[in-house]
């Protein structure tokens, strides 16, 4: 009787809990993986319910706009893209013909969401167009005359930033002046116009975070450097939001790892919690390594990123309630390894230098591990994709399950965002939680993005046709599907076989990025 009397109890709880559980809305800035499912799977560890409209409305801003008034009233607190809710998304973003007056109204839609839910925690985040080094034909992330002109374009806008921030030489005047006869007039003027819109849009999301009509917002400098268009737009940025304090706005340089960060930031505000963190560096140059893609040093971009999420900075790794480690490089560069077709090859005296490099990183790991520091790892030594040495002497020191979080996918500050929020909530989640998580980290930027992808990379550079395969799976998506699952099917047994239940996929048809199911 009494037996019965609890289950009846401890179901009512149960259906209770259910019931209240927080609500986070969520419109991210394109179904990738890596911008949509995997945030929305660490946040939903937490047992937070996160509401996300139709895949198919984030290329569509105005169905989107009318699925976030009906559905704001649910939540506790919204994590939105502006891109998304602008442009239609960030690639769109980049090449959209939407006139100033729609993107005007689009942007007062934010003051009518506020006023029907005055009491909606709201956090955006938008981007300033990015200045690739170089175009790629049939590049569909650009408009289609970047794949012709995008290097000069490039270079172009390095010479009148670094114009306006110090002298040009006698050579320097001459190359801009033979750029800008090369480059034809209508793309330049269709270049710099939708650059100068989006500039201008993005100064009125500001102005609606200093009204506090958006809880916080931040702006992405993707793929940019240290002189270029997005670095010499942001400097406008800067001017303009110089009263708007950091806990209010931030322009950060990254945009994948956004969400993340501002779902962790959602989650701490709902808590009421200032989560405290501290960073650890490689030896050598660590923080002040300037990555590729940035435009910045990356122990800055990490501390931006830390008051993006909630949290606050602390010098003492004693102190904090979870530390990153982050795996750099000595010298300070980024390397390559595993963005081109076929795969690099290291010579043995580079193997010997990367080698020794993990060694030493896996050690001060190790000791922190062993110390019972709540450890991750923000694995940025290459620009996309795990460090192979790291991964092996993690493995071997039996220390793959004994983090709190690991990043390793695509640029410095995806990575770091990424490690650093999972990190940050892992504190609030089951063992079995963070496990699988980082069993989503593994497969993903270790399995995938180190290895099957440079294997089945090397195949495919073996015929004709590799090349366009790999940027566009085709009729050949079947094939490949079932080659990557035998690769990393083969890999987690070897390196983790009780995570070796998922399928893996090709969401945007290409190589580049892969969705992990389990199953």
């Amino acid at each position: 009787m009494l037996k019965n009397f609890l289950i009846a109890l401890l179901l009512v709880f149960s259906s209770f809990a259910q019931a209240s559980a927080e609500k986070i809305l969520f419109i991210p800035h394109d179904n990738r993986p890596v911008s949509s499912q995997q945030p929305a799977d660490v946040i939903s560890q937490l047992g937070y319910e996160i509401i996300s409209p139709p895949t198919e409305f984030l290329t569509q801003p105005d169905q989107l706009w009318a699925w976030f008034n009906e559905n704001a009233h649910l939540a506790d607190a919204a994590v939105v893209s502006s891109d998304a809710l602008l442009y239609g998304g960030l690639i769109p973003s980049r090449s959209h013909e939407i006139s100033a007056d729609i993107l005007s109204n689009r942007v007062q839609n934010f003051k009518i969401l506020r006023d029907n839910n005055p009491n909606l925690n709201l956090y955006a985040f938008g981007s300033l167009m990015r200045t690739p080094s170089f175009g790629t034909p049939g590049d569909r992330e650009e408009p289609a005359y970047y794949g012709q002109y995008g290097a000069q374009i490039f270079q172009l806008t390095a010479l009148l930033d670094k114009n306006e921030t110090s002298k040009l030489n006698s050579k320097e005047k001459m190359q801009l002046d033979t750029l800008q006869k090369e480059i034809p007039d209508e793309i330049l003027n269709d270049w710099f116009s939708r650059r100068e819109k989006n500039l201008s849009t993005t100064k009125k999301l500001l102005d609606l975070t200093r009204d506090d009509i958006i809880n916080f917002f931040v702006i992405g400098r993707d793929d940019n450097a240290p002189l270029c268009q997005t670095h010499r737009e942001n400097r406008q940025l800067l001017a303009y939001m110089e009263n708007i304090p950091k806990i209010k706005a931030q322009s950060h340089a990254g945009i994948d790892e956004f969400a993340i960060l501002l779902l962790t930031r959602a989650v701490n505000d709902l808590n009421c919690s200032l989560p405290f963190v501290n960073v650890q560096f490689n030896r050598g140059k660590g923080s002040k390594t300037i990555p590729h893609y940035s435009d910045e040093e990356i122990g800055q971009s990490i501390r931006d990123e830390i008051i993006i999420a909630g949290a606050m900075f602390v010098p003492k790794p004693e102190r904090a309630d979870f530390v990153l480690f982050v795996n750099s490089d000595p010298k300070g560069n980024t390397f390559e390894l595993y963005n081109s077709v076929p795969p690099q090859v290291l010579t043995q005296k580079q193997q010997k230098y990367f080698a020794r490099n993990a060694k030493n990183f896996a050690e001060m790991v190790e000791n922190a591990v062993n110390n019972n520091l709540p450890v991750g790892i923000a694995d940025i030594i290459s620009a996309n994709g795990a460090d192979n040495f790291l991964m092996a002497q993690l493995y071997d020191k039996n220390l793959l399950f004994k983090l709190q979080s690991y990043g390793g996918w695509n640029t410095a500050t995806n990575t770091s965002g990424f490690a650093l929020s999972t990190g940050i909530l892992a504190k609030k989640m089951s063992r079995h939680s963070i496990d699988r998580l980082l069993a989503t980290r593994y497969l993903d930027d270790w399995a995938y993005q180190a290895n099957v992808r440079q294997e089945i990379a090397d195949e495919l550079s073996k015929r004709p046709d590799g090349l366009a395969i790999y940027l566009n799976l085709g009729d050949h998506e079947p094939e490949i599907f079932k080659r990557e699952n035998v690769l990393m099917h083969e890999f987690a047994v070897e390196h983790f076989p009780q995570w070796n239940s998922f399928v893996v996929s090709n969401p945007w048809h290409r190589m580049f990025e892969c969705r992990i199911d389990f199953d």
